[in-house]
C-alpha cells in the first residue's frame, strides 16, 4: 500500500512504481467492457398459439411444449400469461424472450396499479398493453435486436364493453381480427377458425357469435390438427378465457387422437412395402 496522500485508497500492483510527479495517477486498469451481443436466432421455442372471439369474451389456446431445436425438451411450459384481471398474452417463438417480456410487463402493471390506487389513473386495458407491445417490438426490431416472438393479446375492455384480440410479431407487424393464429397454425388452423366463426356470425361478423362451448370445441379441433401436422407440437395444451368477470386459465388437457390409419402407410413400423 502506498501511503502518499495522492494515492490514498488506491492500492498499487507490486511491479508499479509511484510517480512522484503525478501523485494522483491511478495504476488500476480500467475494466474492459464486454462486447454488446444480440440473440441471432431463437433456441428454445414454442409453436402456434390460437385465439377466437366468442359471445361474451375471447378464448386463447397454446400447447405446453418448448422445443430445443427438434428435441421436445420441456413438456410443461405455460405459454399463456395473465396480465391483470382483463388481459392474457399468448406467445410463440423464443421462450427466454417471453420470460423477459413477462417480467417487464408484470413490473409495468404493478407500477400502473399502484398509481390507480392513489389517484384516478385508470388501469391498463388490453388495447393499452397491445399498443405498448407494438411499439416495443418495432423499437427492438429497429435496433436490430428483435424479440423473437409472435404474440396474441386477448382481453375484455370494460370501457367499451367488448372483447379484444390482437397480433404482434418480431417485426412490429400488428393487426386485429376475430380469429388469429401464429406460427404453423396461421396456415392450417386459421381456415378452421374462420370457417367456424363465419358459419355462426356470417362473413360480415354481424350475426350471433359462438358460445363458449362452441369456441372451446373449435380450439380443441384445431389443436388436434396441429398435433397431427406440426412436428413441434404436443397433445397437451391449455386454454385461457377472458370475460367481463376476469381471466381463467385451464389446467393442461389433451384431445383424443386416432393413429390407426398409419398402419396402412408405407414405411410405418415394420412394414417395408
Amino acid at each position: 500500500m502506498n501511503h502518499h496522500p495522492g494515492a490514498w485508497g488506491q492500492p498499487l500492483p507490486a511491479h508499479a512504481q509511484f510517480d512522484m510527479f503525478n501523485p494522483g495517477q491511478s495504476y488500476r486498469q480500467a475494466p474492459k467492457a464486454a462486447p454488446i451481443t444480440h440473440t441471432q436466432q431463437p433456441l428454445v421455442t414454442g409453436t402456434s398459439v390460437l385465439g377466437i372471439k366468442y359471445e361474451g369474451g375471447v378464448m386463447l389456446a397454446a400447447d405446453n411444449l418448448a422445443s430445443y431445436g427438434s428435441l421436445a425438451r420441456f413438456r410443461d411450459i405455460q405459454r399463456l400469461h395473465p396480465l391483470g384481471k382483463q388481459t392474457v398474452i399468448a406467445a410463440s417463438g423464443d421462450m427466454s424472450d417471453f420470460q423477459w417480456l413477462k417480467k417487464e410487463l408484470d413490473s409495468i402493471l404493478r407500477e400502473e396499479n399502484g398509481l390507480s390506487l392513489t389517484d384516478s389513473h385508470p388501469s391498463l386495458s388490453p388495447q393499452h398493453i397491445y399498443d405498448f407491445l407494438a411499439n416495443l417490438f418495432y423499437a427492438r426490431r429497429s435496433k436490430m435486436n428483435p424479440l423473437w416472438n409472435a404474440m396474441l393479446v386477448g382481453g375484455w375492455d370494460n370501457k367499451k364493453n367488448e372483447s379484444f384480440l390482437g397480433f404482434v410479431d418480431l417485426l412490429g407487424t400488428t393487426y386485429s381480427a376475430p380469429t388469429l393464429a401464429t406460427g404453423y397454425g396461421a396456415h392450417i388452423a386459421t381456415p378452421l377458425l374462420r370457417e367456424a366463426y363465419e358459419d355462426k356470425a356470417g362473413i360480415d361478423g354481424k350475426g350471433p357469435l359462438l358460445t363458449a362451448e362452441e369456441a372451446e370445441k373449435v380450439l380443441a379441433d384445431c389443436m388436434k390438427v396441429l398435433f397431427y401436422r406440426d412436428a413441434r407440437s404436443i397433445n397437451k395444451y391449455q386454454t385461457a378465457t377472458v370475460t367481463s368477470e376476469g381471466v381463467k386459465i385451464s389446467d393442461s388437457k389433451s384431445v383424443e387422437t386416432e393413429w390407426g390409419f398409419a398402419e396402412s402407410l408405407r414405411g410405418y413400423g415394420a412394414q417395408n412395402q
